[in-house]
């Protein structure tokens, strides 16, 4: 079936951001349309085309809406620039209006993906398109359409893993991959693989093997620097700062019931009545009407930095912070409620355009495979409020602050790499404080939406200094969110939590950093698991192994449950 395309006037042009970037790199944006491009098994009948238009077309212009493009390229100098989702990356837009489709009766539609068209003229003679294009796409999730798009069939292989040469070449060959792949070895990490690899299990490591490592050995992960030894002037300090951190606790766990042992913490709550739905004992987690019920709650909290990816990509490092804190939250004990959510900024000088300020230095120099701190702050806000406004977290409070100084003795005291905070509380059933330990026979359960190649690295990147790695290697590690896709995650968590005593949920572990590798791990240790990875549900059939085991690919958990 050849695919379907609409047309409809955008406003995109419009933007005050995009037209001063386009004119800064010689380019002015005269107009914009959207293209929906639909893929469907069958022909659709006058009716279902009829519906289809209704669907797409703005309701009270409908006269901006065409099955012809509305823009084109006029003459010497004029250009259409088309940027729209990879042909192997199915959008969350794309999710949600099939699922559209489907309800109203048009059930052989499979796709649909908008595209954006620009209609851009070179005010310089060296512009260059490429350079535009780097202004309206996400080069990780999109990519330039020179003639549109024609079919969302793709036909590339999935790379096979390889070995990496220990044996032969020793320690070159870890560091030369480890600097390749951005994977963030240090001396003391290629000490210990050497010793593994080379003395002890005697064979190369595999390339799956030393980005699983890199992952899981992470300071991101393992956070040994929060966990070692402080020498300060040369005397050893009698507690690590994890120590210190948790030193209230130990001393005054006061109402404490979780801490520092899942991924968030939790106070004890109280008896309560509670609006639940029915449950039958034949079949639960039904749609069923309202009654009260007595419940025991505790309250949990939870609070994560996101720093990193909102350095090198604000929007969407943003909008994934609040994702995997959410995440955090519902994964709590044999899984918890989300309720509300706060978020905090700290970034560098702004240096606002025509408002300079006295304190802001002109001569400080930041990494360029970072946004400025205004980009960041503008961004982070949009991405975290965006994320949250689609799965449906209020966000209640917050707090921001900008700040770059030299002080007297010559020092530079500044947030160069920006702080994301987000924080949120939520409410658990007190009998589901504590997660059960694997057994033999138990099964391992992914639940959320298909795997792709994003954020690949996350965890070993995150934890190098700013400015160190690739900037290809900096945004491929950085996530892409699917609040949608999370918000129907979370209806299977708390439909098995509303059954009470009857949560199938013996354990829960969120993906974050490390993506498979890492919460499959999490959610056997100590038992240990057998993982069929191609059965995972995957949304890009050209991925690797090592891709389907390392990508931070957003909006999953893991689960133990019995058989």
């Amino acid at each position: 079936m050849p695919m379907l395309h609409f047309y409809r006037v955008a406003d995109l042009h419009t933007s005050a951001s995009l037209t001063s970037r386009a004119s800064e790199i010689g380019f002015e944006v005269l107009a914009s349309e959207v293209c929906f491009n639909i893929e469907a098994t069958a022909e659709l009948s006058v009716a279902d085309q009829t519906k289809l238009q209704y669907l797409l077309q703005e309701t009270f212009e409908p006269h901006n809406f065409s099955v012809k493009p509305l823009i084109s390229a006029q003459g010497d100098g004029d250009s259409i620039l088309e940027v729209a989702p990879r042909q192997q990356f199915t959008s969350a837009w794309s999710t949600n209006a099939v699922s559209i489709c489907s309800a109203m009766g048009l059930v052989q539609i499979t796709r649909i993906e908008k595209s954006r068209r620009y209609h851009i003229k070179r005010t310089s003679p060296t512009a260059s398109p490429q350079k535009f294009a780097l202004l309206v796409h996400d080069r990780m999730t999109e990519c330039v359409y020179p003639n549109g798009i024609a079919s969302f069939e793709q036909h590339s292989e999935p790379e096979k893993w390889t070995t990496v040469p220990v044996l032969k070449e020793g320690r070159k060959a870890l560091e030369q991959l480890s600097q390749e792949k951005g994977l963030g070895y240090d001396s003391q990490d290629i000490d210990y693989y050497m010793r593994v690899f080379k003395d002890e299990l005697k064979r190369d490591p595999t390339t799956v093997e030393c980005f699983d490592l890199a992952q899981g050995n992470s300071e991101h992960s393992r956070h040994w620097f929060f966990g070692g030894r402080v020498v300060i002037d040369g005397e050893v300090m009698p507690k690590t700062l994890f120590e210190w951190v948790k030193r209230p606790f130990k001393e005054n766990p006061s109402n404490s019931t979780i801490a520092f042992k899942d991924n968030s913490s939790a106070l004890r709550g109280f008896q309560h009545i509670a609006l639940f739905p029915e449950q039958s004992s034949d079949k639960p987690a039904e749609p069923g009407a309202f009654r009260e019920v007595k419940r025991d709650f505790d309250v949990t909290l939870t609070v994560e930095t996101h720093n990193f990816p909102c350095g090198i990509a604000p929007f969407p490092g943003a909008e994934t912070g609040a994702g995997g804190r959410i995440r955090d939250g519902q994964s709590t004990g044999q899984g918890s409620l989300v309720v509300a959510a706060i978020a905090g900024y700290a970034v560098g000088n702004l240096h606002l355009p025509g408002y300079a300020l006295p304190w802001e230095d002109q001569s400080f120099e930041y990494p360029s495979t970072m946004a400025p701190p205004l980009q960041v702050l503008i961004d982070c806000s949009n991405g975290a409020s965006d994320y949250g406004n689609k799965f449906g977290e209020p966000l209640i409070c917050g707090w921001t602050r900008a700040l770059g100084h030299r002080m007297p003795t010559g020092e530079r005291f500044e947030w160069v790499k920006p702080i994301m905070l987000s924080g949120g509380i939520g409410q658990m059933d007190h009998t589901h404080a504590e997660k059960q330990e694997p057994q033999q026979g138990q099964l391992v359960v992914k639940i959320g939406g298909p795997a792709y190649r994003i954020g690949v690295g996350g965890g070993a990147a995150s934890s190098m200094v700013a400015g160190d790695n690739a900037a290809e290697l900096d945004f491929n590690a950085v996530q892409r969110g699917d609040a949608e896709m999370e918000q129907k995650m979370n209806r299977v968590i708390r439909a098995c939590c509303e059954l009470g005593p009857k949560n199938p949920i013996l354990s829960i572990h969120d993906q974050g950093a490390g993506g498979s590798g890492n919460v499959l791990k999490e959610i056997s240790e100590p038992a240990g698991a057998v993982i069929d990875i191609r059965k995972m549900l995957v949304g890009d059939p050209s991925m690797s192994l090592l891709e389907l085991w390392t990508a931070e690919f957003q909006e999953n958990c893991a689960l133990l449950i019995a058989p």
